[in-house]
């Protein structure tokens, strides 16, 4: 799939993209609930907890003001190493250089070192209770599909784009991604974090702070309900993409 093709794009406007505009004019953008980086830090909180990552925005909050009066686990440093790639990608450009190095700060409680930052060599699956819903890609072609996706990508920064196409393309930038699976793990936390990278570049930092990761997190169900739109990779079929394309702008209300 070709993320530049719009062919789901006037079925998305009828749908939701048609109130983006009106909902971005009435969110609150302020840091009265805490500043950026409160956010950045909630961020990361919820991504991670869409992981099984079991520290809420409260507790970690706590842990941030007492340090010395929590013992550091697993759990937290893998928050901590996540917020730690948001903060890079808030100072560099969305590039597939720049995507591995964010996934190398964010999978260092997940992976041994000579995985973080590169591409699996491996076969992967996603499993469910039932067993495997999704099989991805080989692992001799992701290299290829990378780029494919990262030429796109390149494509739509360089374009002028409305703010319902930034939201638009973001959100089939996730799919894709995740579709990918290009890594041995980390693939959500860096999935949700391009969304918004991608929609930052276009359209200011002020939208690092739109609570996409909490919204997913809350409709956690149906999150990974409609990223399942085929059994492997091959069998994917994005007719079906319009139920998580909705999601994304849905996090403003």
């Amino acid at each position: 799939m070709k993320i530049t093709d719009k062919k789901y794009f006037d079925k998305y406007l009828i749908q939701i993209g048609n109130e983006i505009p009106d909902l971005i004019k009435k969110y609150d953008f302020s840091e009265n609930s805490g500043g950026f980086d409160y956010l950045t830090k909630a961020s990361a909180v919820y991504s991670s907890n869409i992981e099984g990552n079991s520290i809420d925005l409260n507790s970690f909050m706590n842990y941030e003001f007492s340090k010395d009066k929590f013992k550091i686990g697993k759990e937290i440093e893998e928050i901590e190493n996540l917020i730690a790639a948001y903060g890079f990608a808030q100072k560099n450009k969305l590039t597939e250089t720049n995507l591995l190095t964010c996934h190398k700060v964010l999978s260092e409680t997940l992976l041994i070192k000579s995985k973080r930052g590169k591409y699996r060599i491996e076969p992967v699956g996603v499993f469910g209770k039932s067993g495997m819903v999704y099989l991805a890609i080989e692992p001799e072609f992701v290299e290829k599909e990378m780029k494919l996706l990262f030429g796109d990508i390149s494509d739509l920064l360089k374009n002028s784009l409305t703010k319902q196409e930034v939201f638009y393309f973001a959100s089939l930038i996730h799919l894709r991604f995740v579709h990918i699976h290009p890594f041995r793990d980390g693939n959500g936390r860096i999935a949700r974090l391009i969304e918004k990278w991608f929609i930052s570049e276009k359209l200011g930092t002020d939208f690092w702070k739109i609570p996409s990761e909490e919204h997913y997190k809350i409709n956690q169900e149906e999150y990974y309900q409609t990223i399942n739109i085929g059994v492997n990779f091959y069998e994917l079929n994005y007719d079906k993409c319009l139920g998580f394309l909705e999601l994304l702008p849905n996090c403003l209300k």
